[in-house]
């Protein structure tokens, strides 16, 4: 197993992902140099300063605005990304995947094909079911799954326009209710607090909703569609592209944004801090490569021992932990896709590996425990991304499929 654990006092090379990072965002930003595909005009003498926590170390166009250009409204044959008139303009392709540019995330995911994922043999005795039912004509797939104290299961769906994106069902599988009509414009994650409220990040509409019980909406943090920073000193209250938030035992709230790939050039990934009533607590930022660094937050759970806040760095395979105020503790690089996170009620550790198909149990250092799933696939047992979540109070545990209309139950062995 690929496994290592960094400390402040003992900076090291995060092994071949590392390498990979810093030798592909070379190779892109020499690529830049060397082949323009069209004439650059002189960069400005004073740029704008950079945003917090981006980095020029790995950015050709540091600090400069930005602008996505889509392929079918630009008549030249251009492609990639290149300064005009002082713009980072990226022609084409998805968003934040030209050229480096303005953002410590430029070499994101390069060479991910190219490592071996590993394989966990199932050895836990859970078997398979699949007792939610959602309602005929649901589609998308399964962002994030939740329970409440009563033992309801919710799940976050990424349903087609019109239709709802929230469910519920009861502890005897039977649908309660569907609600959330187009409530997000990209479903990411879910959580219930400790009072029963629904927590829920939407992707692209850069929000975090609080919803009672009953589905009434009690608070919204950031500005639905406005993207940006959190910015305490101006009262500027923004989010950026939030995936999932955790509670500490004290109520505090924390919440994971940036998902790398999917993220416009624009920032950094982040963690915000809150107190139990939306108050600025504290917030930190990532930085693609190096220890204390994260180019995705993907995942988060809050370690019951000690505070600490455990980050999902999905595509670069590492659990990035630090304490409860920001300040970095330690990275562990792991051997699969770090997808989810998730706590039970023995304050055991669990990550989803995504689409490496499987759900794996971990012991607060992150070594691995046992493993549930069957890799990749639509079978049973089978994922095409594991994600998010949940276990009963029978330990069942229920996890959703964000490229499948389904939740699989991995049911815990008779003791």
């Amino acid at each position: 197993m690929l496994r290592a654990v960094y400390s402040p006092g003992a900076v090291q090379l995060e092994r071949d992902m590392n390498r990979r990072v810093f030798s592909a965002a070379l190779a892109i930003c020499g690529a830049c140099v060397a082949t323009p595909a069209f004439s650059q005009t002189t960069e400005p003498s004073a740029p704008p300063p950079l945003r917090p926590g981006e980095s020029c170390s790995l950015s050709k166009f540091c600090g400069v605005p930005y602008e996505y250009v889509p392929a079918a409204t630009q008549s030249s044959s251009l492609g990639g990304t290149q300064l005009v008139n002082g713009v980072a303009k990226q022609v084409g392709g998805h968003v934040g995947v030209g050229s480096c540019f303005g953002s410590p995330i430029c070499a994101w995911s390069i060479g991910r094909e190219s490592i071996n994922h590993i394989q966990h043999k199932p050895d836990m005795g859970y078997t398979y079911a699949y007792p939610l039912k959602f309602p005929e004509g649901s589609t998308g797939g399964v962002s994030a799954v939740a329970m409440n104290s009563k033992g309801s299961i919710y799940a976050f769906l990424r349903n087609e326009s019109g239709k709802p994106m929230l469910f519920e069902w009861d502890t005897h599988y039977k649908l309660i209710r569907s609600f959330g009509v187009d409530i997000a414009g990209k479903p990411h994650g879910m959580a219930v607090d400790a009072e029963d409220n629904i927590w829920i990040c939407d992707q692209f509409g850069d929000t975090v909703m609080k919803l009672s019980p009953e589905g009434k909406v009690l608070m919204t943090l950031g500005v639905k569609g406005r993207r940006g920073d959190w910015n305490e000193a101006t009262g500027q209250r923004l989010l950026w592209q939030p995936m999932m938030v955790a509670f500490a035992a004290t109520g505090d709230i924390y919440i994971a944004m940036g998902h790398g790939n999917e993220s416009p050039n624009d920032g950094a990934a982040r963690v915000l801090h809150l107190n139990k009533n939306g108050k600025f607590m504290n917030q930190w930022f990532g930085n693609a490569a190096g220890p204390g660094k994260f180019a995705m937050a993907h995942a988060i759970a809050i370690n019951p021992y000690n505070g600490n806040v455990y980050i999902g760095d999905r595509e670069e395979y590492r659990i990035v932990v630090y304490d409860a105020n920001g300040s970095f503790v330690k990275t562990i690089q792991m051997p699969n896709l770090v997808c989810a996170l998730f706590v039970d009620r023995n304050k055991q550790l669990w990550m989803a590996t995504g689409q490496d198909g499987q759900v794996v149990k971990l012991d607060w250092e992150g070594r691995i425990l046992g493993a549930v799933g069957e890799g990749p696939g639509t079978g049973t047992g089978q994922f095409i991304e594991s994600n998010y979540m949940v276990e009963d109070i029978k330990g069942n545990i229920f996890v959703g499929d964000t490229s499948s209309t389904r939740v699989t139950e991995f049911v815990a062995p008779k003791k």
